[in-house]
């Protein structure tokens, strides 16, 4: 094994001693060779007030069509009459459910009127819609037709 320099031997308070015959090393400045360097100054976080909701829940309008205007749109309250069952899950399927949802889900009918509401920013409440669907349920689904119609849903 080679023999170290005196001013290597040894290693403890006076690390790497420089003798007189030799200058002490350089400290290079470090040198960035890329341009393209991204520093992250504020770390994204959660806001925790943050609104989600983007209507007031109490809707901003009312429903384009009235209840009783049924005899608007004729092809629509002839089917609706003749094929209630139908006219609902037809409605399920625009509003993009399962078909069949309205048949297999007690109160799905209800259901659909509250997500039209929903979905259309309608004034009303879950009680008035339970009320239209049991009292009215062949206008309103009309209505609910026609509201698609007119809010633009295939």
């Amino acid at each position: 094994m080679e023999a170290l320099p005196t001013s290597y031997r040894t290693y403890g308070s006076n690390d790497f001693e420089v003798s007189p015959e030799q200058p002490p090393p350089q400290i290079q400045p470090y040198q960035n060779t890329t341009s393209n360097v991204t520093v992250v100054v504020n770390q994204p976080s959660l806001q925790h007030n943050q609104v989600m909701v983007t209507t007031s829940l109490d809707g901003h309008r009312h429903w384009s069509t009235g209840l009783f205007d049924c005899f608007s749109d004729m092809a629509n309250c002839v089917f609706t009459c003749c094929c209630y069952p139908f006219a609902v899950c037809n409605l399920a399927s625009r509003l993009g459910e399962c078909f069949c949802a309205p048949a297999c889900v007690p109160g799905g009918d209800i259901i659909l009127r509250n997500r039209i509401r929903s979905v259309g920013g309608i004034r009303g409440s879950m009680c008035d819609d339970c009320l239209v669907i049991v009292c009215c349920g062949p206008c309103a689904a009309c209505q609910e037709a026609r509201e698609l119609t007119n809010m633009g849903i295939p």
